[in-house]
């Protein structure tokens, strides 16, 4: 049976019954050697682990080792490769100094030393989202976890829900969980949330992230979301809730103690005229396939709420087109609506997940090719960069210069959106900022208006 035919009919079988209570057991780096998984692989490979894990966060829970990973496949399992620490991620140079550090058996102070020299060299907090995200209050005071980069739409990082059930090895937030208080962007203070948006009518989405906001137990995000449902925040339009829950614990919305209360609140914001988008964040099909995740994705929507589906494209992960047909059209049959593939950051271990832009369009294109207009709403591949949210539209040879075409989806100056610009072709770059105008020009049309922004005020 393939593998489309076989996810199909998991996914329309519609007696599965209903899961078990399952206790959430999970791993860290101090937890490697009690993963029974991985007493198959090679004691190179595991030190290899503990010398990555030393700089960039690991988490994993028994759900994701049982249920997701083939380990029959190991390497090359791709949720394998999503969750679990590879040689790669960091360069050679950073590798053998974290390596002979725990060779030596330093001090846990020098080690940490050593860490924090390494995750600085990272680009822990790309695209300004520190120092030109961060908006503050009419008395001038900074709301630290708060972002707002587009007129429409405001961040919110409640610090009860800046950890995940599971770490992403791409992680382009890593840095919100390697302890550095520095590096963190969160925020208790839901009064001054709620005063910032009561403040600003222009806002018409609140996009609730982390970390993952689906950690918090569901008396937190009452408190968060619930005072939106009283009338001077009806311009708050649309409440989005990013999540990777329904990919790595999907008995968040199932058979977790307090499911049955989070789904009561989305049914009432539902209810109440309030949009309520689950951005789901997906990398492969094998994530779907679970009877307990399809359980959680009709469970969401019977709520009212939509669930819409993201994720970079990824070196060793889902680098070919037909990973993200399959997984595009099994979304599509599961009620959920493709929404973004993102090119992954530049931040983190991108080295080793990147993929250049030509290609990353190619794999896009070849994907959209298979399937049928409700997968072609999945747009990309997209930067997300520091000026806005940058859409690869084509490769094209125009006046016999072979160029990329490119257009804002999203932008920080709003009149940027859907204007289309021009860069030099180039098959290796696979960031915004490697690129060069096209036709002779020498900068792009944004750069002068960005570049202001970007200085003190």
């Amino acid at each position: 049976m393939s593998t489309t035919s076989a996810l199909s009919r998991i996914a329309f079988d519609s007696a599965t019954p209903s899961a078990e209570p399952r206790a959430f057991k999970v791993y860290t780096q101090r937890d490697l050697d009690k993963i029974e998984a991985l007493n198959t692989l090679s004691e190179e490979t595991r030190f290899e682990m503990r010398v990555v894990s030393s700089v960039l966060p690991f988490r994993v829970n028994a759900y994701v080792i049982d249920e997701l990973i083939d380990w029959r496949k190991v390497p090359n399992d791709p949720i394998y490769q999503l969750t679990f620490p590879q040689r790669d991620m960091l360069t050679p140079d950073m590798y053998e100094r974290m390596a002979e550090a725990l060779r030596a058996n330093l001090p846990r102070e020098q080690l940490q030393a050593l860490a924090q020299t390494l995750r600085a060299e990272l680009n822990p907090h790309p695209a300004g989202q520190l120092e030109l995200n961060v908006p503050c209050t009419d008395d001038g005071e900074r709301l630290n976890g708060v972002q707002h980069k587009y007129r429409e739409t405001v961040l919110f990082f409640p610090s009860q829900g800046q950890t995940c059930h599971s770490y992403c090895t791409f992680c382009f937030r890593w840095a919100q969980f390697v302890g550095d208080k520095e590096l963190r962007m969160a925020s208790t203070e839901a009064a001054k949330l709620h005063a910032y948006l009561k403040s600003h009518t222009e806002v018409t989405d609140l996009l609730i992230t982390g970390g993952d906001p689906m950690v918090m137990k569901t008396k937190h995000l009452v408190s968060y979301l619930e005072p939106l449902l009283q009338p001077q925040f009806s311009h708050i339009q649309t409440i989005r809730i990013g999540t990777k829950a329904l990919t790595f614990w999907p008995h968040r919305f199932v058979t977790d103690n307090d499911a049955d209360e989070l789904i009561d609140l989305l049914q009432r914001l539902s209810a109440a005229g309030k949009h309520v988008a689950i951005m789901a964040h997906y990398n492969h099909w094998k994530e779907l396939s679970t009877d307990i995740a399809q359980q959680a994705i009709a469970r969401l929507r019977a709520t009212g709420a939509e669930i819409r589906s993201q994720g970079p494209l990824l070196a060793h992960i889902n680098d070919n087109a037909d990973d993200w047909a399959t997984m595009w059209r099994t979304q599509v049959g599961l009620g959920i609506v493709p929404y973004y593939m993102f090119v992954e950051r530049d931040t983190g271990a991108r080295h080793h997940f990147e993929v250049p832009l030509a290609r990353a369009w190619n794999i896009y294109r070849d994907a959209m090719q298979q399937v049928s207009g409700l997968g072609r709403t999945a747009r990309g591949p997209s930067m997300s960069a520091g000026p806005g949210k940058v859409e690869i539209q084509g490769i094209a040879e125009i006046q016999g210069e072979k160029v990329f075409v490119l257009r804002f989806i999203q932008g920080r100056n709003p009149d940027w959106v859907q204007r289309p610009f021009f860069a030099r072709y180039d098959e290796n770059a696979t960031w915004l900022d490697q690129l060069k105008p096209a036709f002779g020009e020498q900068r792009f049309f944004f750069e002068d208006e960005y570049e202001a922004m970007q200085q003190p005020t």
